[in-house]
């Protein structure tokens, strides 16, 4: 992957991303995936190389925007990996034709302790945005803890790894 030094980007660490996939597991055959706050994008990257059938890339800086692309294309996924410039404070770009599908897997990565993974997850627990049983993998401070349910949402897993807190959901259906 291209570097990011000096880039203000914190990339999830392989320490946390290989316990990630240790959870979620390591055949990701088939699934679509969503990588928020991408960065380097090294999440959807990850899950791309176990076998996602697509990835959806966003994140509000063009850096960051910048350093997917080229990591989309050095990882040999550019006709697999789409990035959308679009800053998530301002919730999901709903409108987006890229967001006109269901995921399997979202990861939600912010700058930490910033308080902005709830209105997220509240946000995608009234879209039409997740597959029944997807999973949505919040990574934030130790520090910071997040409800243990966010609607259909309700939390399968909370595991700490080093400065790292890494809190899973899985959606039900509705009954």
């Amino acid at each position: 992957m291209a570097p990011v030094r000096g880039s203000g980007i914190r990339p999830t660490t392989d320490k946390v991303r290989e316990a990630i996939f240790n959870i979620i597991g390591q055949d990701l055959k088939g699934l679509n995936v969503l990588d928020l706050f991408a960065g380097t994008g090294s999440l959807g990257l990850e899950a791309l190389s176990r076998g996602a059938a697509q990835a959806v890339f966003i994140d509000g800086s063009k850096q960051a925007h910048d350093l997917v692309r080229r990591n989309l294309t050095l990882c040999g996924y550019q006709d697999r990996g789409f990035v959308i410039k679009w800053d998530l404070r301002k919730g999901l770009p709903r409108s987006h034709p890229l967001l006109k599908r269901v995921f399997d897997l979202i990861f939600v990565d912010p700058p930490y302790a910033k308080n902005l993974i709830p209105p997220l997850l509240e946000e995608l627990t009234l879209t039409k945005l997740l597959s029944p049983g997807s999973l949505v993998i919040a990574e934030l401070s130790k520090m910071e803890r997040l409800w243990s349910s966010f609607g259909n949402l309700p939390m399968a897993a909370d595991r700490l790894y080093g400065d790292t807190r890494i809190q899973i959901y899985r959606r039900e259906d509705e009954p």
